[in-house]
């Protein structure tokens, strides 16, 4: 990924292209660099980003060896790692250390894959796209302090791009091994005494794309399950090869750049659209008092009839939308997996600018209010629907712009950001990768206006062991 924006930028087609005032908006896949690069070209560019990842298997002592050192390799060396999703450490927990066995079977997993050219029809592992260079390159022929091959890579042919599988073990938290994407063949061993240090080194990672771990322990699978950080996780299974709806893809953290959604899921395409204000569905629906707290204060303000209705259908969808949309969801219904979607909250802000409308400032508020809690930026409040915010859970701060921004540098998070399109200026704290901008203007839509403050994961955990059902996959609260 690095290698090719490289080469975008030396020959300028990638820059005149990405800033051409034609383009609205880039999607890319690729790595971080690559989506940092690019807003370089165009910092006020709307770039959707699934970029990096720095991927962990844990195998705790209640897993399957044998499944795990299967599931390991080819999640490790499919595609020569060429992979976001790819396997690239493996964090062994107590006893699966110091086991003979599991080393044995993850070297001959490994060392019985056939590297070859594609033309060779029992290839394995094919070549890399380019010759390694950089970080790659380093990765596959030095060893950091206390590191040990089980298996050096070695280049095999004149080319350059052909290389065996390479692991190394004794790799140290923090370590480059442990924090830099390689993508490529190359594996890092780490280990720990218990599952809560296996969990803290796998989220300590600036990415969060997949997390996969190997277990047949119900406690463990289910702590797992409930700590780790990433956008799309694997129980018993590979990390690699997510199918689209059965396996929404896309990352948390620096795995992901832009106010985006996983790729295959329901909410992909609504991510890549512009909306306009229309009437949302008048549902039957109860409403909770701060929103009708909050209501009965638009009626008594400057707002006009018709604003007022509009704002009573969009906390309906609001409600209705957090009742049946924002929920746990297996769309596939197999037997064999189970393969959850699932919804967290996210890290949102709530932005309301000098600019903002009335309507939309009253939109924007009411739509966290009926999720019960979070933050909100804004220039000017009326201050009794500041008290019934804060009432309702919300934290308030009252700022201009530059001091939002400022925050924005200490704490980069998501922004929901009410008022006139901004300028963004090379160098500003907005065209930070860090920062997904959703600016949108204000819908009566519960599922629109809610999406920033949740995050995506999808769940995949393997139902059966050689056939054979895997009973507490079923008592998995997902």
């Amino acid at each position: 990924d690095v290698f090719s924006a490289i080469q975008i930028s030396e020959s300028g087609l990638g820059s005149e292209l990405l800033s051409h005032p034609d383009v609205d908006q880039v999607i890319l896949t690729g790595g971080y660099e690559t989506a940092t690069l690019f807003k370089t070209f165009n910092p006020g560019m709307r770039l959707l980003a699934e970029t990096s990842g720095k991927n962990a298997i844990i195998v705790t002592p209640n897993a399957d060896y044998d499944l795990a050192a299967k599931d390991i390799a080819y999640s490790a060396f499919g595609h020569a790692g060429q992979k976001c999703s790819a396997a690239s450490i493996v964090i062994l927990v107590g006893s699966v250390a110091k086991s003979k066995r599991f080393r044995r079977q993850l070297i001959d997993a490994v060392e019985s894959l056939r590297v070859a050219h594609p033309f060779d029809p029992t290839a394995q592992i094919g070549p890399m796209i380019a010759p390694p260079q950089g970080k790659l390159l380093a990765g596959l022929t030095k060893l950091e302090r206390g590191e040990k091959w089980i298996l050096q890579p070695k280049q095999l042919d004149e080319t350059g791009k052909l290389w065996s599988p390479g692991i190394k073990e004794r790799v140290r938290p923090r370590s480059q091994g442990h924090m830099v994407e390689y993508f490529g063949p190359l594996l890092s061993i780490m280990t720990t005494s218990n599952l809560e240090q296996a969990i803290a080194l796998q989220n300590a990672v600036d990415y969060g794309l997949t997390a996969g771990i190997h277990s047949l322990n119900k406690t463990e699978v289910r702590d797992w399950l409930s700590r780790v950080q990433a956008g799309n996780l694997y129980v018993n299974r590979g990390i690699t090869g997510a199918i689209v709806q059965r396996q929404p893809f896309g990352g948390w953290k620096r795995s992901t750049v832009g106010p985006s959604a996983k790729a295959g899921g329901p909410n992909y395409l609504i991510s890549l659209s512009d909306w306009e204000k229309a009437a949302a569905a008048d549902h039957d629906i109860k409403l909770t008092d701060a929103q009708n707290s909050v209501l009965s204060l638009a009626a008594s303000s400057a707002m006009t009839d018709s604003e007022v209705e509009s704002l009573l259908r969009a906390a309906k969808s609001d409600i209705w939308n957090l009742q049946n949309f924002f929920r746990s969801t297996d769309e596939s219904g197999l037997n064999a997996e189970r393969n959850v979607l699932r919804y967290f909250r996210s890290d949102c802000t709530l932005r309301v600018d000098l600019s903002a409308s009335n309507y939309d400032s009253w939109r924007a508020m009411l739509a966290l209010i009926a999720l019960g809690k979070g933050e909100v930026s804004a220039f000017d409040l009326p201050e009794r629907l500041k008290k019934e915010a804060q009432k309702a859970g919300l934290k308030v701060t009252v700022e201009d712009a530059q001091s939002f921004r400022k925050s924005l540098l200490y704490r980069p998070r998501r922004v929901r950001y009410i008022g006139q399109p901004l300028t963004i200026e090379s160098g500003s704290v907005l065209a930070s990768c860090d920062i997904a901008m959703y600016s949108s203007p204000a819908t009566e839509s519960g599922r629109i206006e809610l999406l920033p403050y949740f995050k995506e994961q999808a769940v995949s955990v393997t139902a059966h062991r050689f056939g054979n059902p895997v009973k507490f996959v079923a008592e998995l609260a997902l």
